[in-house]
């Protein structure tokens, strides 16, 4: 009887939730404003469709797990951000706030402008969002930031598509502060072309740290899995990992001029990717990296073993020579160089960093080391392992 009467209580809670959540139908920046401080669990933001400018939105909602804050698009496809950004379209800094089905296309970002900031929340989403031909005027601008010491945020099922001169989605990191367990899966990176900047960086798909000299060791351990990059030109870092503990699982690669590349950090997880054609296939520095089952096609050197200036997680270098990684049953086929231990040998980069914030030596003179090779697959490769 007791139980019954428990099972009862909890459908009626359930019910009085669903009954009392409420749809705000808005179609202006001060429209939201006036109801953002009555949000509950369950309700949803309905932004009717249109085109729509100069939004600055701070949202420090929290839902629930199974009752969370969904602010979306009357339809799918039909709410269009675009214009000049100064400020944070969207910075959430709650929980279990849901951004679902808006688009943002032809928008200028300045430097202190991006399109979706989560600050410090906990389990958001961005979910079925476009990002297409948005512009940066300032290098190192990304879209969409994950920042703060929140966690279990995630982008998913997104495009991003023909954006100038920025960084897409980045994963931000400070000696203070960074985001846990951040899940970047199902989006879409395409037709990115090459950045303008003169030094050719700051265009990255995805960007998981910003200093792996040092911050390398911090461990936000986010997971990058399921995405499609193709036709993206814009840097030779398509993914770009500088920090430690992170995981990059089953995206696709084709056509790329560029790699995903290990730049900082150590005890990644590079695994069943694939690569088709392009220019580069995954580039390591750094320790303790597990690279497994991954198929890399038509690419001139799959996977490149870089030399470094230091050694270990504990010694500073601008670069980390490779070592302790796990390099087996990845398969390499139409390539020049299928493995290649010990690229960059003796490159001299003095007068290339600021060795005082970064008391690094300047020659890339530590070879790779202790890394573990085997089980791997060639076909139609000229070389399949080379060691310089």
């Amino acid at each position: 009887m007791i139980q019954k009467l428990s099972i009862c209580i909890l459908f009626s809670l359930i019910f009085l939730q669903k009954i009392s959540a409420k749809i705000f139908h808005i179609g202006s920046e001060q429209e939201f404003k006036s109801i953002q401080s009555s949000l509950a669990p369950g309700d949803e933001v309905e932004i009717k469709n249109g085109n729509y400018m100069g939004w600055s939105l701070s949202i420090d909602a929290k839902g629930t797990v199974v009752k969370p804050i969904i602010i979306r698009a009357e339809k799918a496809g039909m709410v269009i951000f675009s214009g000049n950004v100064e400020k944070p379209v969207f910075n959430v800094s709650g929980a279990y706030v849901f951004i679902k089905g808006i688009d943002f296309k032809n928008c200028v970002l300045t430097k202190t402008g991006v399109l979706i900031e989560f600050s410090t929340s906990n389990n958001c989403h961005i979910s079925n969002c476009n990002f297409i031909k948005n512009q940066v005027k300032a290098q190192f601008t990304p879209l969409v930031i994950i920042s703060g010491n929140g966690s279990n945020n995630v982008v998913e099922g997104s495009s991003f598509i023909s954006n100038i001169d920025n960084q897409d989605v980045q994963v931000r990191i400070s000696k203070d502060s960074y985001p846990k367990f951040t899940l970047i899966e199902n989006n879409i990176f395409r037709d990115k072309n090459k950045v303008s900047w003169p030094n050719g960086n700051g265009g990255e798909c995805v960007q998981v740290g910003q200093d792996p000299v040092l911050l390398g060791n911090q461990k936000p351990e986010t997971t990058v899995r399921k995405n499609r990059f193709i036709h993206c030109d814009a840097e030779n870092e398509v993914i770009s990992n500088k920090s430690s503990g992170n995981k990059y699982l089953n995206n696709y690669f084709e056509a790329n001029d560029g790699e995903l590349v290990m730049r900082g950090g150590h005890d990644c997880v590079i695994s069943d990717n694939t690569f088709k054609g392009g220019t580069g296939g995954i580039r390591v520095n750094g320790t303790g990296h597990q690279i497994t089952n991954n198929k890399i096609d038509g690419i001139k050197t799959a996977i490149r073993l870089m030399y470094g200036m230091a050694k270990g997680k504990e010694e500073i270098g601008f670069y980390i020579a490779a070592s302790d990684c796990v390099i087996k049953n990845n398969q390499i086929s139409n390539a020049t160089t299928g493995i290649l231990i010990g690229d960059s040998k003796d490159v001299d980069w003095t007068g290339k960093f600021d060795t005082k914030r970064y008391p690094s030596p300047v020659m890339q003179n530590i070879a790779p080391f202790n890394n573990t090779i085997g089980d791997n697959g060639f076909k139609n490769v000229k070389e399949e392992v080379v060691r310089k």
